[in-house]
């Protein structure tokens, strides 16, 4: 598109990533958003920002294609990469999967850290204008031109045109009621509610602990609770550990010293309360409650405005215990620079591309609410026969993992969102896996070294 001009809402991850593929087929980008920012911190317009995050291989290997070289500099930079499951320990609801050769991989670090490592890569090739407030669309029912904005410190408000627009305003996005605005019909929206509330705490790493030491998580049973708690302990830059526990509606953790601790404690597994147990914390615990997830379906509405998508968080949330939210977003950003690629961004592309956002969306949606609706306390839709079947299925799956490596390795494939989840349920390999079980009771010692629990057995705290 010689001589055009893309338009970014949002300069979060996904709007970064989003320039960073529209870079590539317009002359110019610009990326607006309402706050400053800064080489380090959390932005307030990430209000999860301070709380356990990881990106999957799937995610990984997106952002490599799309900006090569990203997983390494988030690595020298003190990101942690943690293989599944050899580094990176999971109690599953059947019990403990075996600590077999890395089969998939996860990187640990602070959001603040990924965040820098992107705009620094993207910021040399597009336009950033900080402190501005998008308050609507330019255009109609038929192609949107732009975006009307507004100074955050002045208030003045002004228009700006573009041959093609990007909404990446995150869970906050009033994007159904500016399409409205220009004549289109309302979105259909999903909503699952299980009530998670987070609690996160920071730790140092202790004494003894070297490099390889693992990270831990810990999964809910639906089937012998009636709310969702579990935690995850991930160890990230500058020999810290962010340990972030939560609970569904009626088994919330307390955000105090004494109540994270003993909420850890409690959990079905007591792994993550003697890790940190072992260890200094660095900050108090703090909570986070927006966790819904709700999926508004724009590639539904017909017509479809032309010059115009919506991905990341606009488009679709996850609870975030599931983590796949910044690997669905690297996904989208990769599937919007090839759809531009094969199609341009005239006529229908717009309405191709929000269907292949859709499609990267569908396996972690379906990953996400599948486990929240099993709960009794969740708020969204009712369960029929199949669903029931189907989980009884995954059950089974799930305990096969425990002990039988066929099926450890498939399902951590699906986790990470590195295979299609389908292969899980027709795979031949992996259903004559679920069928036979896992060939041994699985176990409920945490699969640690003899060095490891040295450490963990060595290192008192004062409280």
């Amino acid at each position: 598109m010689p001589g055009a001009h893309a338009l970014v809402l949002g300069g979060g991850l996904a709007g970064m990533l989003a320039a960073s593929a529209l870079s590539a087929h317009v002359d110019r980008v610009t990326v607006l958003d309402r706050d400053r920012f800064a080489d380090d911190g959390d932005r307030k317009g990430v209000p999860h920002a301070r709380h356990a995050h990881v990106l999957m291989a799937g995610g990984s290997r997106a952002l490599d294609e799309l900006l090569p070289g990203l997983t390494a500099s988030l690595l020298d930079a003190g990101a942690q990469h943690l293989g599944l499951p050899n580094r990176l320990l999971v109690f599953t609801q059947a019990g403990w999967l075996p600590r077999l050769d890395e089969a998939q991989f996860v990187i640990g670090c602070s959001r603040a850290l990924l965040d820098a490592v992107v705009r620094q890569r993207v910021l040399g090739r597009v336009d950033l204008v900080e402190a501005t407030d998008v308050v609507g669309l330019l255009g109609d029912h038929a192609r949107v031109t732009g975006a009307r904005l507004r100074d955050r410190a002045t208030g003045v408000e002004r228009a700006v045109d573009a041959d093609f627009v990007v909404d990446a305003t995150g869970r906050g996005a009033r994007t159904d009621s500016w399409l409205t605005a220009l004549g289109l019909p309302p979105v259909r929206e999903e909503r699952v509610d299980s009530g998670m509330v987070y609690a996160t705490c920071l730790y140092r790493v202790p004494p003894g602990a070297g490099e390889g030491f693992p990270g831990i998580s810990i999964q809910g049973d639906p089937r012998s609770s009636p709310c969702s708690r579990g935690g995850a302990l991930v160890p990230i830059e500058d020999r810290r550990w962010i340990v972030s526990l939560g609970g569904g509606r009626g088994g919330e953790p307390e955000i105090s010293p004494e109540g994270f601790r003993a909420f850890a404690r409690g959990l079905r597994h007591p792994a993550i309360a003697d890790f940190i147990d072992a260890a200094e914390p660095l900050t108090r615990p703090f909570g986070f409650h927006g966790t819904v997830n709700r999926r508004r379906r724009y590639e539904r509405l017909s017509p479809w405005p032309s010059g115009f998508v919506v991905l990341g968080d606009a488009a679709c949330t996850f609870n975030p215990v599931y983590g796949h939210g910044m690997t669905v977003v690297a996904r989208q950003a990769v599937a919007l620079r090839d759809g531009l690629a094969r199609h341009g961004a005239r006529g229908a592309a717009a309405e191709r591309l929000q269907r292949e956002f859709a499609r990267v969306t569908d396996d972690a949606w379906a990953l996400a609410v599948s486990q929240d609706l099993r709960y009794p306390a969740t708020i969204g839709p009712a369960r029929g026969r199949l669903t029931r079947l189907r989980e009884r299925y995954l059950d089974r799956l799930v305990l096969a993992s425990t002990g039988r490596p066929t099926v450890t390795r498939a399902q951590l494939d699906a986790y990470t969102l590195s295979s299609p989840l389908w292969k899980l349920m027709l795979s031949p390999r992996v259903v004559l896996g679920a069928l036979r079980g896992p060939g041994r009771p699985p176990t409920t010692d945490a699969p640690l070294t003899e060095d490891e629990w040295r450490v963990l057995a060595r290192v008192e705290h004062p409280r």
